[in-house]
C-alpha cells in the first residue's frame, strides 16, 4: 500500500509539473497567473531597493531626512529609490506605480529598463509617465506578441480604432483625433496589408466616409467597395479624386469661417460634416512617372496630398498612407509630405535606410528595433509619433473575407457626399463576398 501511495504521489507531482510545462508553452496566460505572477511579485518585493541601487536609480536623501536618520533613528543613511505607490497584477504582467524623488526623471528609468528586465526575470519592462512626478513600470511576464489575442471589450470614443497589441499587453489604438495623419511602411509579406485590413474593419463600423486609392487596379481595396464612398484605381483617377478632396477641404474651411470656429469638432453636431479617412495603398505608384507627359499629373497629386496633410486635420479629413519605401528617391515633394505624417508604423523592412525613413525624424531610438523584426513574425511593427515615444506592436491576423463581411454589414453607414458620387464604386447586387467589386466606368476629368 505504501509503495502504491508513493507511486501515486510521484505520478501526481510529475503530472502537475508536466501540466505547468504545457501551460507555459500553450497557455502562457494560465501559467503566468498560476506561477509567473506570484514568483515575479515576490522577487520584485524582496529585491526592489537593492535593484534600484545597483541600477543607479536612487538619489541621496535630503539633509533633513539624513539628519533624522543619523541622529534620531540612529541608523545608516541610505540612498532613496522611487517610492512604490501601487503594485497591480494583470493577466499579462505586473504594473507598478512609482513616485519619483527629486533628481530622477522618467528617462532615467527608460534607460535602465533592460537591466530591470533581467533583474526581475520578466519578458520586457516599459516605462510610461502617468503624470508629473509619477511613472508606471509595465512588466510583461511573457511574449504577448507570439500569439496575439485582442481584448474582447475595448471602450473607445470618437474616431479611435483598436488595431494591434503592444508589447506591454495594452491595445494600440489608431486615434484620428490625436494623430490625424499617418504613414505605414513595410516590405512585402511584412503584414502591412493586414494592418490596413484591421483599420478598415474598425473604421467601417464608425460614421465616417472611407476613400480608397489603390493604384494596383484595386486588387486590395475594391473588395471593400460596399463601405467605400470613393475608390480610385489608376493614377489619373487618383489625381482627379484628390482634387475633389481639396475642394471639399476648402468648402469646409468656409463653413468653419461662417461659424467662427477653427476646428470641425467645435461645430454644432447637426452642422458638422462627416469625417473622411483617405486610405492610400502603395503611395509610390502616385509619385512614379513613366514619361514626361505624366509629370503634370504627378505634380497635381503631390500638391494635393501635401495640402491635405498640412491643413485637412482641422476640417476632419485624414490621411492613412502605406508603402514599401517613402524617401527622397520618389522625387520632389516626398520628404515634405512625409514630414506632415505624424503617426508612423514601420513593419519589417529590407534595409535600415527604409526604417530610418519612417522613424529617424520622430523616434531615432526605434530604428534599430524596426531593423531587427524577424521575417517569421508577420504583422510585427514599431509604432511611433512625434512625441518621441514608440512601442513594438503586432496586428492580429484578419482575413480579407472577414473585412468584406464587415463592410457589407455596415454598408448603410456610407454617408451622403455628392462631391464623391462620381467616384463611388459600383457594387453588383449578387457580388461574391470575397471577389473584387467593379468601379463605375466614367471619363477622367482633367
Amino acid at each position: 500500500m505504501t509503495d502504491l501511495s508513493m507511486v501515486l504521489e510521484a505520478g501526481g507531482a510529475l503530472a502537475g509539473v508536466g501540466g505547468l510545462g504545457y501551460a507555459k508553452v500553450r497557455a502562457p496566460r494560465v501559467y503566468w497567473s498560476l506561477v509567473g505572477l506570484p514568483v515575479t511579485w515576490g522577487r520584485f518585493t524582496l529585491s526592489y531597493r537593492s535593484t534600484m541601487d545597483v541600477c543607479g536609480l536612487t538619489v541621496q536623501p535630503s539633509r533633513l531626512r539624513a539628519f533624522i536618520a543619523r541622529n534620531v533613528a540612529r541608523r545608516e543613511v541610505l540612498p532613496v529609490p522611487p517610492k512604490v505607490r501601487r503594485v497591480r497584477g494583470t493577466s499579462t504582467g505586473l504594473r507598478v506605480t512609482l513616485r519619483l524623488p527629486a533628481g530622477l526623471e522618467p528617462a532615467d528609468l527608460m534607460a535602465a529598463s533592460e537591466r530591470l528586465r533581467h533583474a526581475w526575470g520578466v519578458h520586457s519592462v516599459t516605462v510610461a509617465e502617468t503624470k508629473p512626478g509619477f511613472v508606471e513600470l509595465r512588466m510583461t511576464g511573457y511574449d504577448v506578441l507570439r500569439r496575439v489575442r485582442m481584448p474582447h471589450r475595448i471602450s473607445l470614443e470618437g474616431l479611435a480604432v483598436p488595431v494591434a497589441l503592444r508589447e506591454d499587453g495594452t491595445v494600440f489604438v489608431r486615434d484620428y483625433r490625436k494623430v490625424p495623419m499617418a504613414l505605414t511602411l513595410g516590405a512585402n509579406t511584412s503584414g502591412k496589408s493586414v494592418f490596413q485590413r484591421n483599420l478598415i474593419k474598425g473604421l467601417a463600423k464608425l460614421p465616417v466616409a472611407l476613400v480608397g486609392i489603390d493604384c494596383k487596379r484595386g486588387v486590395e481595396q475594391s473588395a471593400y467597395a460596399p463601405r467605400l464612398s470613393a475608390l480610385a484605381t489608376t493614377p489619373d483617377d487618383a489625381a482627379s479624386l484628390l482634387d475633389v478632396l481639396v475642394a471639399e477641404m476648402e468648402d469646409r474651411f468656409d463653413l468653419l469661417s461662417l461659424h467662427g470656429v477653427s476646428d470641425v469638432w467645435e461645430l454644432p453636431e447637426r452642422s458638422r460634416p462627416v469625417p473622411v479617412v483617405v486610405l492610400v495603398d502603395e503611395v509610390a505608384e502616385l509619385f512614379l512617372i513613366s514619361s514626361r507627359k505624366d509629370e503634370e499629373r504627378r505634380e497635381r497629386i503631390v500638391t494635393a496630398l501635401i495640402r491635405l496633410a498640412q491643413m485637412a486635420r482641422a476640417v476632419g479629413i485624414h490621411l492613412e498612407i502605406c508603402g514599401q519605401r517613402f524617401g527622397s528617391e520618389l522625387g520632389k515633394g516626398a520628404t515634405m509630405l512625409r514630414a506632415q505624417l505624424t503617426g508612423r508604423v514601420v513593419h519589417r523592412v529590407n534595409d535600415k535606410q527604409t526604417a530610418e525613413m519612417g522613424l529617424a525624424d520622430v523616434a531615432p531610438d526605434a530604428v534599430v528595433a524596426a531593423s531587427l523584426i524577424p521575417a517569421e513574425r508577420p504583422g510585427t511593427a514599431v509604432a511611433a509619433d512625434s512625441s518621441g515615444g514608440w512601442a513594438k506592436i503586432r496586428t492580429p491576423h484578419t482575413s480579407r473575407e472577414e473585412v468584406v463581411a464587415v463592410c457589407r454589414q455596415f454598408a448603410h453607414l456610407v454617408p451622403d457626399l455628392p462631391a464623391l458620387d462620381p467616384y463611388r464604386p459600383y457594387v453588383p447586387a449578387e457580388a461574391p463576398e470575397s471577389g473584387p467589386s467593379l468601379v463605375k466606368p466614367r471619363p477622367v476629368t482633367e
